[in-house]
């Protein structure tokens, strides 16, 4: 069987790559006795759809360019929630596509229970994605609010202005004034 291996991380920019789910998916294929077809790399979060490889795998698919997908885990695949998720394994399966998770080995197109295990873990996912923004607002609403918090004083304030207005970066007037890069930032938009 030919396998296409699909791995995501949320983010370029904290030094994530796909290398580590790729290395672990790529044995799992080998011990299945499945032939590599292609490997599907996003950097992208999982709460759309509209991720660039995750687009292109849907299109290879629908040309049985190979028969299984192999993913980390639901996760990876999609976090957009039940119906979104469940909707994009069907596609897969109307396209003649079996689907295994890595470490969900349960989560299989051939597993008899496989709807109802992959409503669950798909609503998980998503609750995660919600909790994890709600953790993000109230983190930045519980620092904007923060009592005691001192403000900047005048003079400093009209430094911080006037080294901006010399075109220094907000990096650079930090080590100059010690004042954090987001407090410099709030200071200038408030201009």
């Amino acid at each position: 069987m030919r396998v296409a291996l699909y791995a995501r991380v949320s983010t370029k920019d904290k030094g994530q790559t796909n290398e580590n789910q790729l290395r672990e998916l790529r044995a799992f294929a080998q011990r299945l006795g499945y032939s590599l077809y292609k490997e599907y790399c996003d950097q992208e979060s999982g709460g759309s759809a509209e991720r660039p490889q995750f687009q292109q795998l849907f299109v290879d698919a629908h040309q049985r360019r190979f028969d299984v997908v192999l993913f980390w885990s639901l996760d990876r695949f999609s976090r957009e929630g039940v119906t979104e998720t469940l909707n994009h394994l069907q596609r897969l399966t109307a396209a003649g596509v079996q689907f295994k998770s890595f470490t969900e080995q349960y989560l299989d197109s051939t597993g008899m229970f496989r709807e109802a295990i992959i409503g669950f873990l798909a609503a998980i996912a998503k609750q995660e994605r919600v909790r994890f923004s709600e953790r993000i607002k109230a983190g930045q609403a519980r620092s904007n609010k923060a009592p005691g918090r001192p403000a900047l004083a005048d003079e400093l304030v009209a430094e911080v202005r006037r080294l901006r207005g010399e075109g220094l970066t907000l990096k650079r007037i930090q080590l100059a004034t010690g004042v954090p890069v987001a407090t410099i930032h709030k200071y200038l938009v408030a201009v």
